[in-house]
């Protein structure tokens, strides 16, 4: 697998030992046309609110992964930067998810596309347990109750946090239940210079074509309308392009301020600070912040309020002794929004929390498997530096990587619009 070295590092640890806030309201009518669900069957509804981005055409920049630099081009770039990209523009008008999908969220997706609790797209896994993992675990299962309700959200401090066991999978999977999905409203609203578009959606169980055709194994968008998971270029633009011309080449260096490119970590935000119990954030005073373990400090983490602190330092379902574990799973994941500091679009969390999927393909780093797909992913994380904020933190891993995303707990995605969404439209 090639990621970001923090992440090489877990999986390596982790291998060895063993041989990601919304409404959700019950659905007001009966099951639609489209899914094949008997009528009457309560099916979830949620609401996603997304932040507008303008300025189409804007100018791309260019970058050499995990530099402290962005260039107007690949051309400017130094001599030999054979893996240069160009990143960030965008010639068309759409919309980003202003938080990251929430536990809350997954769960009623999980309830309107497993209604039987059968999981036969690999949706959920043990190590997503309070039991299994009582610091990370944060959704439950129960194999007996009825359908509709197998799925439930461990504790109530976990529904607002980014759902973060996602892999490409099953963000597709996600966005093609709200593609197919009912539209109940549509409302626009403004927030200073921001933009945003809230949508109520009743969820679909059809999960395997929609926007996306997860008969392809490289399953690209299907249509020019509807909810997506962002590009890489859209989700750099979101972070990073400031269209008043801040920054340099009028990006900034971390979704949170303009920063200085060349000066490492000294103008990254604030690291956020946590309720120990609640994983709310209690330093939002401090602007700007964000989620990310910063140099010489100790990462933002919280032990759900219900367990003992023991047993979250301690407990873990790969057999780590507490030493490593405690090394190796430092940073938990904050209540979305909470830190406060807005991207140049209105967004929240984009730097921090929970690193988040595009739905770019790439190809495989020197070595990777070129029969897999590889995405682009994108955000920093809670557990690492500051530099995985940077828009050179251009990460990449293979779509489907089980393995990765059982132990893995912050890996996580928001959703996007392209077109025009209306109640009508579906």
């Amino acid at each position: 697998m090639h990621v970001v070295s923090s992440r090489t590092r877990l999986a390596r640890a982790a291998l060895a030992a063993c041989g990601v806030s919304v409404l959700l309201a019950p659905s007001a009518g009966a099951a639609g046309a489209d899914t094949g669900t008997p009528s009457g069957v309560r099916r979830e509804v949620v609401t996603v609110t997304t932040a507008r981005v303008g300025a189409p055409g804007n100018p791309s920049v260019a970058v050499v992964p995990f530099t402290d630099a962005i260039y107007q081009s690949c051309a400017d770039a130094p001599p030999g930067s054979t893996d240069c990209l160009t990143v960030g523009g965008v010639g068309a008008p759409y919309e980003i998810g202003q938080l990251e999908v929430t536990v809350g969220q997954w769960v009623a997706f999980l309830n309107t596309a497993d209604r039987r609790g059968r999981d036969p797209h690999g949706l959920y896994d043990r190590t997503e347990s309070a039991s299994a993992w009582p610091k990370f675990g944060p959704i439950s299962f129960s194999p007996t109750a009825a359908d509709g309700h197998h799925y439930s959200v461990a504790y109530p401090e976990w529904a607002d946090k980014p759902y973060g066991f996602a892999d490409f999978l099953k963000a597709a999977r996600f966005v093609n239940s709200l593609y197919n999905g009912r539209l109940i409203s549509k409302q626009a609203s403004t927030s200073g210079s921001y933009e945003y578009v809230t949508y109520q959606v009743e969820l679909s169980p059809q999960t395997e074509r929609g926007m996306y055709d997860l008969a392809r194994p490289d399953a690209t968008r299907t249509h020019d309308s509807g909810f997506v998971v962002p590009s890489q270029d859209e989700w750099i633009k979101a972070a990073y392009y400031d269209p008043s011309g801040g920054g340099t080449y009028s990006y900034w260096k971390y979704p949170t301020n303009p920063g200085v490119f060349g000066d490492g970590e000294a103008s990254a935000p604030a690291p956020t600070v946590l309720d120990p119990a609640t994983g709310d954030v209690t330093n939002a005073a401090t602007q700007p912040l964000a989620s990310y373990h910063a140099s010489g400090l100790p990462a933002p983490s919280w032990c759900p309020g219900q367990v003992q602190p023991a047993v979250c330092s301690t407990v873990n379902p790969f057999g780590l002794d507490p030493i490593a574990y405690r090394a190796i799973y430092q940073g938990s994941l904050s209540t979305v929004g909470q830190a406060r500091t807005t991207s140049p679009w209105g967004t929240l969390d984009q730097g921090g929390n929970a690193v988040e999927w595009t739905d770019t393909i790439t190809p495989p780093p020197a070595g990777g498997d070129p029969a897999r797909v590889w995405r682009r992913e994108h955000g920093g994380v809670s557990n690492a530096p500051a530099y995985q904020m940077w828009p050179s933190a251009v990460g990449l891993q293979p779509q489907d990587n089980a393995f990765f995303s059982h132990t893995y707990p912050w890996l996580g995605f928001r959703v996007g619009v392209i077109g025009n969404l209306g109640p009508w439209a579906r």
